[in-house]
């Protein structure tokens, strides 16, 4: 009796260790693909005009620069408009840089809630930290 009930015990400490982990890692892929999205609205941030100046190999045209206060500006202001960014609870974009002038880099952080506090995830009880970089060229 006493062994079924260790069990029964274990068993749901295992449950709520798996959910929360679970629970986690999907709000992390959700960042991630934010993070993904608002580094696609940065390498949008193109000079138009420069782009298309002339004919591709011209002299008057330039080649595709993303500025670094071009890249943060679009982040931000993508972050301000996206219904996504609601959810989540601190985000906070640490960098949003371009290193070739072509690629823009954006990390972002927040914080994940642990669904179901037990035992085993009572350390995590303040959330979990989550940090994600994403990048995408513009071409």
């Amino acid at each position: 009796m006493i062994l079924a009930l260790a069990f029964g015990l274990l068993a749901i400490l295992l449950v709520g260790v798996v959910v929360s982990a679970t629970a986690v890692h999907l709000e992390r892929k959700r960042l991630l693909a934010l993070a993904d999205l608002a580094a696609l609205e940065a390498a949008d941030t193109v000079d138009l005009a420069g782009y298309y100046a002339g004919p591709p190999g011209s002299p008057d045209a330039s080649p595709v620069t993303l500025s670094l206060d071009g890249v943060r500006d679009a982040v931000e202001a993508y972050l301000e408009s996206a219904p996504a960014a609601e959810r989540f609870q601190d985000l906070e974009v640490v960098a949003a840089t371009t290193d070739d002038g072509r690629t823009a880099v954006v990390t972002l952080r927040a914080t994940a809630d642990v669904p179901l506090l037990t035992v085993a995830t009572a350390a995590w009880s303040d959330g979990v930290e989550l940090v994600v970089t994403a990048r995408a060229r513009a071409d």
